[in-house]
């Protein structure tokens, strides 16, 4: 998979006479999340499990990583891997991260990728990408990529690249409403593209 240049796609996705000012391909960073946003009361969804449950599960996690379970799950990331933003349901980071959470069954992989505007910021997938593409799997991938989430970009109200623990490259971008949620890049590629959405968002 080669690395995709999405600015062309994103000129075509804004309005009309709104200017891009940064682009980046990245991905949420690994660790706790805030929650999901609220759904319907559904009475026949089991309760949440206390605090034993949420013993049980970790232990089921780590003797067998293909048992799931939420509690526990979200204990061993805040242990390997931290927090990774906070929020209440339905806040804007809560928002995005689900705005990015595959649908089961989810048999393809998309690229994650941040954009800001001289009005927005805003969160967009790719079409489906491969790791072995060829030039036309590419430009498919790209062609294909909608927005997914957006805010105004008043709704920010703070963006900056700083180290968490061993990784120097991790974007924080803090919003009006108290939430806050990081992105990544491996430790391979550059910060560069996240060094830039953070200021255009510090730019006012």
């Amino acid at each position: 998979m080669a690395d995709l240049d999405y600015s062309d796609r994103l000129t075509q996705l804004v309005e009309p006479g709104e200017q891009v000012l940064a682009v980046a391909k990245t991905g949420i960073a690994q660790g706790v999340l805030p929650p999901d946003p609220p759904e319907p009361p559904d009475p026949q969804r089991p309760e949440s499990p206390g605090a034993g449950g949420v013993v049980s599960g970790v232990l089921l996690n780590l003797i067998s990583p293909l048992v799931s379970f939420a509690a526990g799950d979200r204990l061993v990331d805040r242990i390997t891997y931290g927090v990774a933003g906070r929020g209440a349901p339905g806040s804007a980071a809560s928002t995005l991260q689900y705005s990015r959470r595959p649908v089961p069954p989810a048999t393809t992989i998309e690229d994650t990728i941040l954009a800001v505007t001289d009005q927005r910021f805003l969160v967009c997938a790719s079409g489906p990408v491969k790791l072995w593409s060829s030039r036309a799997d590419d430009e498919r991938a790209a062609a294909e990529t909608r927005v997914v989430w957006s805010v105004p970009r008043a709704a920010v109200a703070d963006a900056r690249v700083g180290w968490h623990r061993l990784n120097p490259k991790r974007l924080r971008v803090e919003f009006t409403d108290g939430s806050w949620l990081a992105f990544t890049v491996p430790i391979a590629e550059s910060g560069k593209p996240l060094r830039e959405i953070a200021a255009a968002l510090s730019d006012r």
